[in-house]
């Protein structure tokens, strides 16, 4: 089976490393998937979920908040500036910060606090 090796960095940590058979982010085009063999992609990553899967089968969810995607020789960098796995995400802070954030009239915030909340659902559905 084909794979492609994934790096998923935050500004202040590595958060995943391994094997994947497909990608999928949000960039400044859209949702793009990043399969084995695709053509090398430089792009700007939008505030989203990513979804990771792994050659095992499984799933690995995070929420990204800005940073660019690279691939090239079945090698895919995720570069962001903020990212969290769905597993770290704590629902109910997430929930209060989005409901914060809406009392604020702050769509930054909300869109950040959407994206954790999708992420960390999504992980829920896929267990």
């Amino acid at each position: 089976m084909a794979e492609l090796h994934v790096e998923l960095v935050a500004a202040d940590r590595k958060v995943w490393s391994g094997a994947a058979t497909i990608v999928v982010a949000r960039t400044a085009s859209g949702d793009t998937g990043i399969m084995p063999g695709h053509t090398p992609v430089l792009s700007v990553l939008e505030s989203g979920p990513v979804t990771i899967r792994t050659t095992d089968g499984g799933t690995v969810l995070a929420a990204v908040h800005g940073g660019f995607i690279s691939f090239a020789d079945n090698k895919l960098s995720i570069l962001a500036e903020v990212a969290e796995l769905a597993d770290e995400i704590d629902i109910a802070r997430a929930q209060r910060a989005l409901e914060g954030a809406q009392a604020e009239l702050d769509a930054h915030a909300e869109r950040r606090a959407e994206v954790r909340l999708v992420a960390a659902r999504g992980l829920k559905a896929h267990a």
